[in-house]
C-alpha cells in the first residue's frame, strides 16, 4: 500500500489576524481551509506560517514534503532568504510546488521564474469565467468545462513569467480582461503549478471547482516513487572506445 502523499500548506497568516474583511471569512486561516479539505482527500496534511519560528519551514518539515502549498501576500519582504534557498533546493530535487494567488509575488517564485512576474490587477470585486482548456490534463479532472467565481480580484495579462509548458486554464473578468490562470512548469525534478483565484477577503477557497483543483493538482506534483535520479558530472563509456593516439 503507497504511503499518503505529505503536503504542507503555508499561509502568511497576516491577513486574517489584521484585517476583519478577511477574519469574517477566514476566521482560523486560507490555511486551515485548505488544509481541511486536503485531509478529507486523504493527503497527509500540516501547515506552516510566516510568523512561526522558521516561518514553520523548517528542514524537518520540508525534508518531509512532497508538495507545498504556497499562498503569500503583503509580507514577501520580510521572508527569509535561507529558506527561500532551501525550499529552491527542494523543488530542484523533486517536491511540488502550488502556487496560488498573490503567491506569484513571493520571492521563491520568483526565483524559480527568473522574471518580475508582474501582473495587471485590479479589486473590484467582479465576476471571474474560468475555462478549462486542457479537458484531459490531470489537474482538472472532475472540473466542468468552465466555471464562475462571483467575485474575485482581477489578475490580467501580460503575466511576466516564462512561457508556461502548459496552459491549462484561461480567465475572463468581467471587465474584459483575460490571465492564464493555470499553468504549469518543471523546475529540475520538481513539478509547479501556478493558480490564479484566492483573493483574501473573498470565499474562494470554499468553491468545491478550486478545492478539487488543488486537491488534484497537489497529486500532480507529487514526486513520483521510483523515478531515476538525473546522473552528472563525468562519464565512463558505455561502449570500448578507439584507444587515443600519442
Amino acid at each position: 500500500m503507497s504511503q499518503p502523499i505529505r503536503v504542507t500548506v503555508f499561509n502568511e497568516f497576516h491577513h486574517e489576524n489584521h484585517y476583519e474583511p478577511a477574519r469574517r471569512i477566514y476566521p482560523d486561516g486560507i490555511h486551515k481551509v485548505i488544509a481541511a479539505y486536503l485531509k478529507e482527500q486523504q493527503y497527509f496534511v500540516w501547515t506552516a506560517t510566516q510568523d512561526q519560528p522558521d516561518h514553520g519551514l523548517t528542514d524537518e518539515v520540508l525534508d518531509n514534503t512532497d508538495v507545498l502549498v504556497w499562498w503569500s501576500h503583503i509580507l514577501v519582504d520580510g521572508f527569509r532568504d535561507d529558506i527561500v534557498e532551501k525550499i529552491h533546493r527542494r523543488v530542484l530535487d523533486g517536491m511540488g510546488f502550488i502556487v496560488l494567488h498573490s503567491g506569484t509575488q513571493s520571492k521563491i517564485f520568483k526565483k524559480l521564474m527568473g522574471t518580475s512576474c508582474a501582473i495587471k490587477w485590479r479589486e473590484a470585486d467582479e465576476k471571474e469565467r474560468i475555462w478549462i482548456v486542457q479537458p484531459n490534463h490531470p489537474i482538472v479532472d472532475g472540473v466542468p468545462e468552465y466555471f464562475e467565481l462571483p467575485e474575485e480580484e482581477m489578475y490580467g495579462e501580460f503575466f511576466d513569467v516564462p512561457p508556461p509548458e502548459e496552459v491549462v486554464m484561461i480567465s475572463w473578468f468581467q471587465g474584459g480582461e483575460v490571465f492564464r490562470s493555470g499553468i504549469t512548469y518543471t523546475r529540475g525534478k520538481g513539478k509547479v503549478f501556478v493558480f490564479r483565484p484566492g483573493h483574501e477577503s473573498l470565499p474562494t477557497y470554499y468553491n468545491p471547482h478550486v478545492l478539487r483543483v488543488i486537491s488534484n493538482s497537489v497529486r500532480w506534483a507529487a514526486p513520483v516513487a521510483g523515478t531515476p535520479a538525473p546522473v552528472f558530472g563525468n562519464a565512463q563509456p558505455l561502449e570500448a572506445l578507439p584507444q587515443k593516439k600519442s
